[in-house]
């Protein structure tokens, strides 16, 4: 971020006129540095948020000049919490320090911390040591939602429906997966088949595989002009192992089958209870990832359902329905970050819903999707959010990346001075 301040060393909101003025190259020059800085950070955070899954260790010297000490990266790695040794250290005060902010000045092979397999007052410890040293995490790492087991994925032994019958936007879904590393086929309006979108795992032998299918039959209604889904629907999460063949399936939908050449034999998929926690929890952080990013239920638009009202009951049943791992760890903090805000006397938080008292009405915003209920009759408001939202008057956060997030609050200080809003669209709505 570039920002300014002038002769006594205040801040300034803009580029001080005489800058403008006498160094408009200058000036050009910087801003294009900054946002080639800005997109190598993004790139790199990415890369360190894919490390849990790459097994990676470094040897500690190593380490120190690639990451804590670099210029670029060690913005990054200096806020976030790391193995050296078996022992968990963070960056604060120009040091790496432990829990009990102990100085840490040497060691042998260092790897990401990973709050999985952790006891719960380890995990809350740190979090409260980042809080008491201002720290920003890049991404959610001492917040991560970990990912366990449940019984009815025991139940089902080889796959998990935890992410099934879902819509999703398929062309943000395709993005976001490539982003998180994963192998994914545009799905065509076509007589082809595909593959699941997948995410080969070398260091544990293993494949994740999620299904999934297009959706819709009107050519021109549920699919762009060159013939691609609009949509997606989702089904089962698979491991297998990662030499094993293929599946596919139509890309109009139907079972996934497993491609056989060469006279070799089906391979039976991994049981879940075999999968390493890590990796089932990392796996299925990203598919909630891609359901909560691209599920078409977090659209305030689609009350009505989408193309011929066939998506209402889903729109309904997602954009107020039960919360997922990541709105859960939003509601946590939320709860810390309430009594900080202006308007924490006209908030209150209640199961799924961040309930905000305006002086026209009551508005409960869910907590995943954003979307809004108002009182007397829980009456849809739809506001169509910013593209990029900021998250105002909320002082410290614990991690960065969370646009639902930013979406609730600016909600939330809009509609508490509800009287004070101005655009038609939502005036119209109260």
């Amino acid at each position: 971020m570039l920002g300014w301040r002038n002769a006594a060393g205040k801040p300034v909101k803009s580029v001080p006129a005489a800058v403008r003025r006498d160094h408009p190259d200058e000036l050009k020059d910087l801003k294009t540095a900054v946002k080639d800085i800005d997109k190598m950070l993004s790139a790199q955070s990415e890369r360190l948020d894919r490390q849990f899954l790459a097994r990676r260790t470094w040897p500690f010297a190593t380490w120190r000049e690639r990451y804590l000490d670099h210029p670029l990266v060690g913005t990054l790695a200096r806020r976030l919490l790391w193995t050296i040794d078996g022992r968990t250290a963070g960056y604060a005060d120009g040091a790496l320090r432990t829990l009990a902010d102990e100085p840490l000045t040497e060691g042998t092979r260092v790897e990401l911390w990973h709050p999985a397999g952790r006891e719960p007052a380890e995990i809350v410890a740190w979090r409260d040591w980042l809080e008491r040293h201002g720290i920003t995490q890049p991404f959610k790492q001492a917040h991560r939602e970990i990912y366990l087991l449940t019984d009815a994925e025991r139940a089902t032994g080889t796959y998990s429906n935890r992410f099934a019958a879902h819509i999703l936007r398929q062309h943000q879904f395709h993005s976001l997966a490539a982003i998180r590393g994963w192998h994914n086929k545009l799905r065509l309006c076509v007589d082809d088949s595909a593959p699941p979108a997948t995410r080969e795992l070398p260091q544990w032998g293993l494949r994740a595989e999620y299904w999934i299918e297009g959706d819709g039959e009107e050519y021109g209604v549920d699919t762009t002009d060159s013939g691609s889904y609009l949509r997606l629907r989702t089904d089962q999460v698979r491991f297998y192992p990662i030499d094993a063949p293929q599946n596919s399936a139509h890309c109009y939908g139907g079972e996934y089958a497993m491609w056989l050449r060469d006279g070799r034999d089906p391979v039976a998929p991994v049981p879940l209870q075999d999968i390493p926690p890590l990796v089932l929890s990392e796996v299925l952080r990203d598919v909630d990832l891609f359901v909560g990013v691209a599920s078409v239920g977090n659209d305030p638009t689609w009350q009505d359902g989408g193309p011929g009202g066939r998506f209402r009951e889903y729109w309904t049943s997602y954009g107020f329905g039960e919360l997922n791992a990541s709105a859960e760890t939003r509601r946590t903090l939320l709860d810390r970050l309430i009594p900080r805000l202006a308007i924490a006397d006209r908030c209150t938080l209640e199961g799924r819903f961040l309930h905000v008292r305006g002086d026209r009405h009551t508005y409960k915003i869910h907590l995943g999707s954003g979307n809004i209920l108002m009182s007397p009759n829980d009456q849809y408001l739809c506001i169509v959010p910013k593209s990029a939202p900021t998250t105002p008057g909320t002082g410290y956060l614990p991690y960065e990346g969370d646009r639902m997030l930013a979406v609730i609050l600016s909600k939330a200080m809009m509609l508490a001075a509800d009287t004070k809003i101005t655009d038609p669209s939502i005036l119209s709505q109260l």
